[in-house]
């Protein structure tokens, strides 16, 4: 109905859940229009391939906006990793998804992703972040008994062989009551982009990518000012005839659902 009525917009964005994201994409694309979709970019690996062949064939932009990576501390982080050699990683992504889902069933159904649904955020800004990709060698999904997707996870990662990315952990968690949690707390060992000690030296990413804290003193700590920079970014790359589709959060959730240990928990009910 928006495509008939609106026959001369340029963009749209598409902010569905995840698993009607493919079919709406296509449909834009095939329109003309250029393309923003939200984080998670689609319900499977394949479909996000057949997304980038569909917005080549539409000659027209495709824009998987990962928006915790457009906080300004989230690039400093990368900067001052730059030619460090991170030793480990830890992720804490603990809320409450009464508080920020209530009621919205879609989430715990196949296709919503469950606890991934915030937690692919940390692993957008990590796989940002590193000077080196990670795997994930195991992984543990906490399911509740009347639903489909988990509810809290576990995640072991290692840098690939030879890299200077050691090992990261993820603790993931949907029923965080109190305050929030959206770490991500770095340990270094060599020098990076702007002197990191030898010694070593900790970096914390902290409230969801906002605030940047080194060997305990603040850094950087700016409003959140992620949905003006996505925006601009999706401005910019139509301006540009360009695209703009990382899949590697999504691979790294794809992996943990592939080699993960799945575990019955207590039924949820909101």
């Amino acid at each position: 109905e928006m495509l008939a009525a609106l026959p001369h917009l340029d963009a749209v964005a598409i902010c569905t859940p995840p698993a009607v994201r493919h079919a709406l994409t296509v449909e834009a694309l095939r329109a003309g229009k250029h393309v923003l979709i939200e984080k998670p970019p689609a319900a499977t690996l394949t479909e996000l391939r057949l997304l980038l062949d569909a917005a080549e064939g539409a000659k027209r932009t495709l824009f998987a906006a990962w928006h915790s990576r457009f906080n300004a501390a989230v690039e400093e982080t990368r900067r001052r990793l730059a030619g460090a050699t991170v030793r480990h990683a830890a992720i804490t992504w603990k809320e409450d998804v009464r508080r920020w889902h209530p009621g919205q069933d879609w989430i715990f159904a196949a296709g919503g992703f469950g606890v991934f649904d915030p937690g692919i955020n940390a692993l957008s800004i990590l796989t940002e972040i590193l000077p080196a990709p990670v795997v994930v060698r195991d992984a543990e999904l906490r399911v509740p008994a009347n639903r489909d997707t988990p509810i809290a996870a576990t995640l072991r990662m290692e840098g690939v062989a030879g890299s200077a990315v050691g090992t990261v952990t993820a603790a993931f968690d949907f029923l965080q009551q109190g305050e929030q949690t959206w770490t991500i707390a770095i340990e270094t060992d060599g020098i990076g982009a702007e002197g990191i000690g030898a010694g070593g030296g900790r970096l914390d990413l902290t409230h969801g990518g906002t605030r940047l804290s080194v060997d305990g003193v603040p850094m950087l700590a700016e409003p959140d000012a992620e949905y003006q920079g996505i925006y601009r970014r999706f401005h910019h790359l139509i301006a540009d005839a360009a695209g703009d589709v990382d899949a590697r959060p999504l691979q790294l959730v794809a992996d943990a659902c592939l080699v993960g240990r799945w575990r019955t928990t207590d039924a949820f009910h909101w």
